[in-house]
């Protein structure tokens, strides 16, 4: 199947995302608020997870191993991402718009989270770990290297239990496309 990459991104660049369906059916989607983790100070995360990051067994890496990514995000129970968005994604990392974001213990995967990078935004579509902390770790270390390249905002699409740990927080559809425009004027670089 053929793909139009540049109306993907465009789509994106608009504020939806794509998911698909039990059936598999891939479709855009909108939100009427969208959930950020804050790249300022009320980013936080647990006391226990500073002494697993003090302890340094996790490395990090970008692109090392994008598809093993994916397939760590879509190994789930019930999941979004269908063979069809496995398949986007991987012509959007391609084309230098996926990215994934790793942390390894020694040569095994141990987490990562999956994003793609539109000027100065990163819209995270999804997170997966095999070692426990190994998500979170990434987490952490995606937020200080967004914050070091001065990306405007990462979109977490969705809230959960697990991200207002981080300290994540609710925008408006009206905030969330001022965001967007102002990200949209950038050109933040992951790597």
């Amino acid at each position: 199947m053929q793909y139009d990459i540049a109306a993907i991104v465009e789509g994106y660049a608009q504020g939806y995302f794509l998911m698909a369906d039990e059936r598999d059916r891939l479709s855009w989607y909108g939100s009427r608020d969208r959930t950020l983790i804050p790249l300022d100070e009320r980013f936080r995360y647990p006391k226990s997870l500073q002494r697993v990051l003090n302890q340094e067994r996790f490395t990090v890496a970008i692109n090392q191993d994008f598809q093993a990514v994916v397939a760590g995000c879509a190994d789930r129970e019930t999941t979004w991402i269908s063979p069809e968005l496995r398949e986007i994604y991987s012509l959007l990392y391609q084309n230098g718009y996926a990215y994934s974001f790793e942390t390894w213990q020694g040569d095994e995967l141990a987490g990562g989270i999956l994003g793609i990078v539109i000027g100065g935004a990163f819209i995270g579509e999804s997170m997966f770990y095999r070692i426990p902390e190994g998500s979170k770790v990434a987490m952490v270390k995606l937020v200080e290297r967004l914050r070091q390249r001065k990306f405007v905002f990462f979109d977490a699409q969705m809230m959960n239990p697990h991200l207002e740990r981080f300290g994540a927080y609710r925008v408006g559809n009206k905030e969330y496309q001022s965001l967007l425009q102002q990200a949209l004027q950038c050109a933040c670089k992951l790597v």
